[in-house]
């Protein structure tokens, strides 16, 4: 009456071992609060209010879709997304970036089409940050300062549909330009050709004033050399006239 018992040789129990582990691994490796899907044919990794505060590593190098908004992330270090070459949208938006290293996305260069950087603490990014991207990119809703830096940044980038209106001055070179749309403050005003008359002036100002002090020391230097000479002429005129030439024939050899 006797239930039968399960026996297991060690060699069974390692490859049932070796089974389990195999199929548990995947799921293992994945982030905290990180999980994939498949959206529309596209592999989907999601990693949305994760509470992340870097880019994950352990990513699915498959992934065409990426997803880290709503996190804590603050900044995007050098290569932070090698490895992923299939990657075609990435979201970071309502994060907490308030730097990117140049070279960040190099490696996503060819075959990304959608980079979202909405809604995080970007102030002024360097236009080789995105070098040879060709993605869409949204820079809306970030505290940005209105300068030339950014003036050469979205002349570099193409920005996504219906993201250039959310690029704002929360501080700029130009008091009045705050709170305006940087698209509309550009439409009448050059920042990088106002740097570099302003930069061209400070250089003639200098300039002149170099030449003034050359100016005004050799007039000193001239006069000084007059003044030398018509008291020396007046010394020669109140010598007696024998010994006025001894003096000027003295005079005449030293110059010799």
């Amino acid at each position: 009456g006797s239930s039968p018992r399960l026996w297991l040789s060690p060699s069974n129990l390692f490859f049932l071992l070796l089974l389990l582990g195999s199929c548990l691994h995947p799921a293992a490796a994945f982030p905290k609060g990180c999980y994939p899907s498949e959206e529309e044919g596209l592999k989907t990794f999601r990693c949305s209010n994760a509470q992340l505060t870097e880019v994950p590593r352990d990513i699915p190098n498959d992934t065409n879709k990426l997803y880290l908004d709503s996190n804590q992330i603050s900044f995007l270090p050098r290569d932070a997304f090698r490895d992923l070459p299939l990657l075609l949208e990435l979201d970071l938006s309502h994060n907490a970036i308030a730097r990117i290293e140049s070279g960040a996305f190099q490696s996503l260069a060819e075959h990304l089409h959608s980079l979202d950087l909405s809604s995080n603490r970007l102030v002024s990014v360097s236009k080789d940050t995105f070098s040879n991207l060709k993605a869409k990119v949204n820079l809306s809703n970030n505290p940005w300062l209105c300068d030339c830096r950014l003036q050469e940044l979205i002349r570099a980038v193409e920005l996504a549909a219906d993201s250039s209106g959310g690029i704002m001055c929360d501080s700029s070179t130009q008091e009045e330009h705050v709170g305006k749309a940087f698209l509309q403050v550009i439409a009448d005003t050059d920042f990088c050709n106002v740097y570099k008359k302003t930069t061209d002036i400070a250089m003639l100002v200098t300039m002149f004033g170099w030449f003034a002090m050359v100016i005004s020391y050799l007039v000193y230097y001239v006069r000084q050399n007059q003044e030398d000479a018509r008291r020396h002429l007046e010394y020669l005129k109140s010598l007696p006239s024998k010994q006025r030439r001894s003096e000027e024939s003295s005079t005449i050899s030293t110059v010799v």
